[in-house]
């Protein structure tokens, strides 16, 4: 299974250099640059909206949240995903609590790691939301619905969503960021060598962050899972 996991791992870094080398990325990336730029100040607010809709119609959002670093900077970039990824959370809980109830029962049913989670959040809402969203073991789009079956209260949903998609929402954004030099063609001698180096340093303590956090929070699982 390991072995599986690694050649699945080495052939999609395979695919994504290959891509970059031979896709117009830096085209791509300039022209839909100047069309959120030429939006203005609705630019971050025109991103979160599609982010929304990624959320509620089961489109992976990670593409917009390396964009948004691109685009926006670290700071902006996180907050412009932030809201975007909670509200688009918000949006498909309380669907699933309201019109689509029936439809997301049916796709609870199958789903094992559902059910314990299900019981573990009967008498630890909030953490167990908190924790879900920090395991990658939940896709993000399903669980937003997923939860709306749960007991948890919409308030500790919108806040453990808040405090347990700010790690991995960082980790993507500062990605963005990082890359966004070289996306712009911003390579030449004026760029400070120091500050490079600074920046991927920080990308690699973010990234070794979110690891530990994502053991931790699977293990935590675990145990409240079988209590």
């Amino acid at each position: 299974m390991k072995t599986a996991k690694r050649l699945f791992i080495a052939f999609l870094i395979i695919d994504v250099t290959a891509a970059i080398f031979f896709l117009p990325f830096r085209d791509w990336f300039v022209r839909f640059e100047d069309y959120i730029r030429g939006l203005g100040s609705l630019g971050p607010i025109a991103v979160a909206l599609a982010y929304v809709l990624t959320a509620v119609l089961f489109i992976p959002g990670s593409a917009i949240t390396i964009g948004a670093g691109t685009l926006f900077g670290l700071k902006t970039g996180f907050f412009v995903v932030l809201v975007g990824a909670n509200l688009g959370a918000l949006c498909a809980f309380l669907l699933a609590r309201t019109l689509l109830r029936e439809k997301v029962t049916r796709w609870a049913a199958g789903n094992a790691k559902f059910r314990s989670l299900d019981r573990a959040i009967g008498s630890q809402g909030f953490k167990m939301v908190f924790l879900s969203r920090l395991s990658p073991a939940f896709p993000f789009n399903l669980l937003n619905y997923l939860l709306g079956l749960t007991a948890v209260r919409t308030g500790a949903y919108v806040v453990a969503n808040l405090l347990g998609m700010s790690p991995g929402i960082l980790l993507y954004v500062y990605i963005g960021a990082a890359a966004r030099d070289a996306l712009a063609g911003q390579t030449d001698g004026s760029t400070d060598f120091y500050q490079q180096i600074l920046k991927y340093v920080g990308l690699l303590a973010t990234v070794a962050v979110v690891v530990i956090v994502t053991r931790i929070a699977r293990k935590a699982l675990r145990e409240a899972e079988r209590a």
